[in-house]
């Protein structure tokens, strides 16, 4: 057969093809994207484990006028092979390329700009409600996955939906894992739900019992009764029906024919519409099929032979945190660790196979997390919460009201802060020194390598009065010793690295290295650098920026966080209220603009945050400064 993936320019071009060549096209599309990640990286297995669904909603919707939602979006790669996007492909990820989430920039039929979870029933029912403002009749269909079922906000947007009653298709894509397996009711829930499917046999049955009664009789009601008796115990579907929707399934997701048949059916249907869809994560590629979690999120691999692991000569900080973690649970049984459904991610399997007793995997919920924590801290506790920077922001309220508030002294472990690399905008982690640093009693820190990581995770753990956050970035550390008993650190204290006259650069966490080198290169053209390693975020080693601000004319902050609001508006504040002159003041961070996806030293390097670039920034802030002297003086 005639190839047929480069002849689809968009969705309408599916429209004539039969089952035979749509079910070629469905082989075309997993070799497409099995290559193209292989060569990039990127999320492997939930896209293989949809392509028959995306292929036959293609086929049964008009994208772009029939909106289709796509939740969190990584597996939305044959979405954007079927959009025109095929000629591009091979630019997954990369700087300047397709991104590797849906992005409403990129496309017409990219309806939600996604990279969280849970979010895609909510915004489906906001275009409803606007399709039914204006008096249109187009399709709304949302891709919710099993996992995104275990966040909040998917159950606030279907308990929305059902109030409103407007015309609205969910797809439940359940293949029982999101990034790791699924935990908790919910996942039971729907076990449940698929381990029931002989009783559709017999609800047909029932059905043609019903039919053949006198209507109104009190026979056709008592069926009716034994009917949805016999469905509660053996299809517990009403969980979904009560929320106001008609639940349709379980149904085989690979089976292209039976979903098309579904959908096709489900369209003409008015109100709220669930589809349960059972399919495979990693579908039609041997060792994603095999190992779902590790075939998630993959960098380049040998497509022939897959993934080899090799273990880095340097831990990555992940690492180092979690071994901690671990290592300070075996000694002190009060710690429990919790991760919103990234326990490997976050580093916390090492917990979960030492300690499990004291693990706690809560889902995609990061609220629940921190306030789920809060309980814990209340009752003596020293539960330690590690979540990804960008995710962290889901629960400022939790973060706030039931943590700081209360003074309780839970650890927050922001892993991924700062840029990290080709997920792009959605996943940088560039605020949290902004949102936490404005919280009453949070104590803020950054460590510049891994061995003041773990101090700092000593000191953030004998901290008894209030929240503590450690922030620290994606990657590895620098092979630096460790100290066989990390010492915790005196609070709100920084450490001058090197001395110079000239200009003072403070710096935190991942900014303080190439600060550093940074220095020492301007050195050897006689330029004197002060470096501080600030450490502490909040509090402020007052101390020491008193004494810089006697000595120094030129100050700069580096951060690897958005300029505003971040660690050198926290100086540019103490500076503010200081009587007297004080040095010129330059912030050195992330842009007030969201960054693309590239790799995380192309980004870096682009925003002048790498040793190049502070160089450069140095050499540019003393040029000006002496100008500046020199017209002064003329």
């Amino acid at each position: 057969m005639k190839p047929l993936l480069s002849g689809i320019a968009g969705p309408e071009d599916l429209k004539n093809l039969d089952q035979t060549q749509l079910t070629a096209l469905c082989g075309e599309l997993r070799d497409e994207i099995i290559g193209t990640v292989a060569s990039s990286g990127g999320h492997l297995g939930a896209s293989l484990g949809v392509v028959e669904l995306t292929v036959a909603l293609h086929k049964v919707f008009d994208s772009p006028r029939d909106k289709i939602l796509w939740d969190v979006g990584h597996q939305a790669y044959g979405h954007k092979l079927l959009t025109g996007r095929r000629d591009d492909f091979h630019t997954l990820r990369c700087k300047s390329g397709v991104a590797g989430f849906p992005k409403r920039t990129e496309s017409e039929h990219d309806m939600f700009g996604v990279g969280h979870a849970s979010t895609a029933i909510s915004a489906a029912v906001g275009y409803a409600a606007a399709r039914d403002a204006r008096d249109e009749d187009h399709s709304v269909v949302a891709i919710v996955g099993d996992g995104a079922l275990t966040g909040g906000l998917s159950f606030e947007g279907l308990n929305n939906a059902g109030q409103l009653q407007a015309d609205l298709t969910v797809v439940l894509n359940d293949n029982k894992m999101s990034i790791s397996p699924n935990v908790g009711a919910i996942a039971k829930y729907l076990t449940r739900i698929t381990s029931g499917r002989h009783y559709n046999r017999l609800e047909a049955d029932l059905w043609d019992v019903l039919g053949k009664l006198p209507k109104g009789s009190k026979a056709q009601l008592l069926a009716s009764r034994i009917k949805e008796s016999l469905k509660q115990l053996v299809v517990p579907t009403i969980l979904f029906e009560e929320l106001g929707f008609k639940y349709y399934g379980p149904i085989d997701g690979h089976d292209l024919p039976l979903v098309i048949r579904t959908l096709k059916a489900v369209r003409r249907l008015k109100g709220p519409i669930l589809v349960h869809v059972v399919t495979s994560k990693g579908k039609g590629y041997r060792f994603a099929e095999e190992d779902g979690q590790k075939y998630h999120g993959v960098g380049k691999f040998d497509r022939a032979e897959g993934i080899k692991v090799v273990k880095p000569e340097v831990p990555a900080y992940t690492s180092v945190f979690g071994q901690f973690l671990a290592d300070r649970a075996e000694k002190d049984d009060r710690i429990h660790g919790i991760t919103a459904a990234m326990p490997s991610g976050t580093g916390m399997s090492a917990l979960r196979e030492r300690r499990p007793e004291r693990f706690h995997d809560v889902g995609i919920a990061e609220g629940h997390a921190v306030t789920f924590a809060a309980g814990l801290a209340c009752d003596g506790r020293r539960p330690v919460v590690a979540i990804y920077s960008t995710f962290l922001q889901r629960a400022m309220d939790q973060v706030i009201h039931d943590v700081a508030l209360q003074k309780l002294p839970v650890v927050f472990a922001v892993d991924r802060a700062g840029v990290v690399g080709e997920d792009g905008p959605t996943h940088h982690g560039v605020f949290d020194l902004t949102y936490l640093r404005m919280v009453p009693g949070m104590v803020v820190m950054a460590p510049r390598d891994e061995n003041m990581l773990r101090r700092m995770m000593v000191t953030a753990l004998d901290h008894e009065d209030g929240p503590v956050a450690v922030r620290y970035p994606r990657g590895t550390g620098f092979g630096v010793e460790m100290d066989a008993d990390p010492a915790p650190l005196l609070l709100g204290t920084s450490e001058t690295l090197l001395q110079g006259a000239q200009a003072c650069v403070l710096a935190v966490g991942s900014m303080v290295q190439p600060a550093v080198e940074a220095a020492r290169r301007l050195a050897g053209d006689g330029f004197g650098i002060e470096v501080v390693d600030m450490r502490f975020v909040k509090p402020l080693d007052e101390d020491a920026l008193a004494d810089v601000w006697s000595r120094h004319r030129l100050v700069l902050t580096c951060e690897e966080n958005s300029v505003r609001g971040g660690f050198g508006a926290s100086v540019l504040e103490w500076a503010a209220a200081r009587d007297g002159e004080g040095p010129q003041v330059e912030v050195v961070g992330i842009p007030d603009e969201f960054q693309e996806h590239a790799t995380r030293t192309e980004l870096l390097a682009g925003m002048g945050l790498d040793t190049d670039g502070l160089e450069a920034r140095i050499r540019e802030a003393l040029d000006r400064r002496a100008h500046n002297r020199a017209q002064s003086a003329s």
